[in-house]
C-alpha cells in the first residue's frame, strides 16, 4: 500500500464532496418528500424511529438527538419526538441472546410503534436483513417507511415509501452524505413545523 499524502487525503476529502453534490442532484426532491411525511406524523402526535448497524446506528442515534434537542443551540425550540432503535443495549442484548439478532429492530417497532408513525431505516447496502426485518414491522402497523441506501437501494427499495439512495457505493461516502441528509431532512422539518 502507498504511502498516505496530503494529496491522498485531498483526492479522499474531493470524492466525498463529489458524492455529496451527486446526491444533492439525486435525493433533495425525495429529502423534501421525507420532511413533509416526518412533519405531518409529528403534527399528528406521532414520532420518528429510527434503526442501522455500525455507523448507520450511530447516524440513527445522531438524527434522532437532532430532533429531540434542536439542529442548531441558536434557534431554540421544543423537542420533536424521535427514537433511535439501538440505543437500549439492556433490550438488544437480551433479545439478540434469546431470539437472534434479526429481530432486535422489529420487535421494538412492534411494541414501541404506532400507525401514523415515521421509520427511517439506514443501511449502505440496503440489505441489513433487521433493518429489512423492522420495515417489514412497520408495514404492518401502518407505520410510513423512509429507506436511506447507497446506490441502488438494495432489498430496502422494496419495502420504502421514499427511498433516498445516495449514488455511491463506498460505504464511508454513502454514510456522510446520509448525516447530510437527515441534517436537511431535520432543517426541514423545524421550519414546516415552524418550531
Amino acid at each position: 500500500m502507498p504511502p498516505v499524502t496530503t494529496d491522498t487525503l485531498r483526492e479522499l476529502l474531493v470524492k466525498s464532496a463529489d458524492v455529496k453534490r451527486h446526491t444533492a442532484d439525486m435525493c433533495s426532491a425525495g429529502a423534501m418528500e421525507a420532511a413533509h411525511m416526518i412533519a405531518v406524523s409529528l403534527q399528528a402526535g406521532g414520532k420518528l424511529m429510527l434503526c442501522g448497524n455500525g455507523g448507520s446506528a450511530g447516524d440513527s442515534q445522531h438524527l434522532a438527538a437532532e430532533f429531540v434537542a434542536t439542529l442548531d443551540h441558536r434557534r431554540p425550540r421544543a423537542g420533536l419526538a424521535a427514537l433511535a432503535l439501538t440505543t437500549d443495549t439492556s433490550f438488544l442484548t437480551a433479545y439478540a441472546n434469546d431470539f437472534g439478532f434479526e429481530g432486535v429492530f422489529s420487535r421494538q417497532v412492534e411494541t414501541l410503534g404506532h400507525e401514523g408513525d415515521v421509520l427511517i431505516g439506514i443501511s449502505t447496502s440496503g440489505n441489513s436483513a433487521n433493518v429489512v426485518a423492522a420495515c417489514l414491522a412497520a408495514r404492518q402497523k401502518g407505520i410510513k417507511i423512509i429507506a436511506m441506501t447507497g446506490d441502488g437501494g438494495g432489498r430496502l427499495a422494496e419495502h420504502a415509501d421514499i427511498l433516498l439512495a445516495v449514488p455511491s457505493s463506498v460505504t464511508m461516502h454513502i454514510q456522510e452524505s446520509h448525516i447530510a441528509l437527515g441534517h436537511a431532512i431535520t432543517l426541514a422539518v423545524e421550519q414546516l413545523l415552524e418550531v
